[in-house]
């Protein structure tokens, strides 16, 4: 990406570059990129002050990412996230500006973190911020090949842990009411190698992992690859370390929240996934009723 062409590339082309470029970039400046993909909004909207902010990094490490991925600065990196924010999705883009503004002003104020309404209002707007987001990202997904490698996998045994660890138990617990073989690597009895030695050569690894990935199981899904078994990851952002050992990924942008994570939009997705494979169960499908024409 040059410096003169780099902030007129679309968004793809951004991040194919960023992929290529990952290995030579420092640590510091993989923590800008990790921020900036799973936030593109902020980017678009928010100055390099509060944009740095919110990544924990000085602002000066936004104007050397800026300028390691072909940019002239700050300015010509942002045009790209407001080329990518305001295409097809104006009236979100008017949303975050119209409470970027209202920050601004002073008219909107952070509540009092000890008040439950505050903490829940809080959380709901995380989620909704964060499901409009999926609804977008969605849209270009290949939905239709994970669903087909889920069929296609005679099991799947799942690998989600931490904060990821409630996403995964719930598939678990889909997959199963559906009919479909599944096991939870859950590492019970510190057994976690025992359990994926249990694969099958025609079964599948769900890997559920956000940033910051959990290492035991980005080391599941290595070492799942490693062996030849089909890994299907549903992950972050194209910088997540299980990204490139799946076969099949969809990408989840959870709104983020201190030490906590929305988990809406990860369910909401995994929830499309097994009801989709569902319909495909002639058992699952004679159960819904018919659709009125």
């Amino acid at each position: 990406m040059s410096e003169e062409t780099g902030s007129t590339h679309d968004y793809g082309e951004f991040v194919a570059t960023l992929l290529e470029r990952k290995p030579s970039l420092s640590r510091r400046l993989q923590q800008v990129a990790q921020y900036l993909l799973n936030n593109p909004e902020d980017a678009a909207i928010f100055s390099i002050v509060e944009i740095a902010r919110r990544a924990g990094v000085p602002p000066s490490a936004i104007t050397r990412f800026a300028k390691e991925l072909g940019f002239d600065g700050f300015a010509g990196l942002q045009a790209l996230f407001k080329q990518r924010l305001l295409g097809p999705r104006m009236s979100y883009a008017d949303r975050l500006q119209a409470v970027n503004r209202e920050v601004a002003a002073g008219s909107r104020e952070p509540g009092d973190p000890r008040d439950p309404h505050e903490v829940a209002e809080t959380f709901i707007q995380a989620a909704f911020d964060a499901l409009l987001r999926l609804r977008e990202d969605v849209a270009g997904a290949a939905l239709t090949p994970f669903v087909d490698a889920l069929q296609k996998a005679r099991a799947v045994h799942i690998a989600a842990a931490r904060g990821a660890f409630g996403v995964g138990s719930y598939t678990y617990y889909g997959l199963s009411r559906i009919g479909k073989r599944a096991f939870l690597l859950d590492n019970l009895g510190a057994m976690r190698a025992e359990q994926l030695a249990a694969m099958d050569a025609d079964d599948a690894l769900l890997v559920i992992t956000f940033d910051d990935y959990t290492p035991e199981t980005v080391e599941l899904a290595r070492k799942a690859a490693e062996a030849g078994r089909t890994v299907l990851a549903i992950t972050d952002n194209e910088l997540s370390p299980v990204a490139p050992l799946a076969s099949h990924v969809l990408y989840v942008k959870e709104g983020r929240l201190g030490h906590f994570r929305s988990q809406v939009p990860a369910m909401v997705l995994c929830q499309t996934l097994v009801m989709s494979l569902g319909y495909r169960t002639p058992e699952v499908a004679a159960r819904e009723p018919t659709r009125r024409r």
